[in-house]
């Protein structure tokens, strides 16, 4: 039972973020509005425990999801084989570039956290 209220919030918290980014014209997708209005609803007691069920849940038929994702690949392989080496260039290029800014967003963060040799308030 506190499953299915954990999935009742999560899918009350993507319509509210649905709402919020038709009714303001906000250029985030609803379900990213709905995940950011879930961080701090995870601080209250009543949505965190069953969320939590719900991920556990979630996590444990985690494969189910990729069969979706297998069928549309075997019904588009001609696609595949036409484009495939520029889709596997275009993943791993901006997988590179997604590490490095990350790498580079990091370094700027731990040079400036508190506490750390070099910083101003060390």
């Amino acid at each position: 039972m506190k499953a299915l209220q954990g999935f009742a919030w999560l899918l009350c918290l993507q319509l509210a973020g649905e709402v919020l980014a038709r009714v303001l014209k906000l250029p985030f997708p609803g379900p990213v509005i709905g995940m950011v209005l879930l961080m701090p609803a995870l601080g209250w007691p009543a949505v965190r425990e069953p969320v939590i069920d719900v991920a556990r849940f979630l996590l444990g038929h985690l494969s189910l999801l990729f069969v979706p994702v297998g069928v549309g690949v075997i019904t588009h392989l001609d696609i595949l084989q036409a484009y495939g080496l520029r889709l596997a260039l275009v993943i791993v290029l901006s997988t590179w570039i997604g590490l490095a800014v990350s790498a580079l967003a990091l370094r700027a963060l731990m040079r400036n956290a508190p506490g750390e040799e070099g910083s101003p308030d060390a």
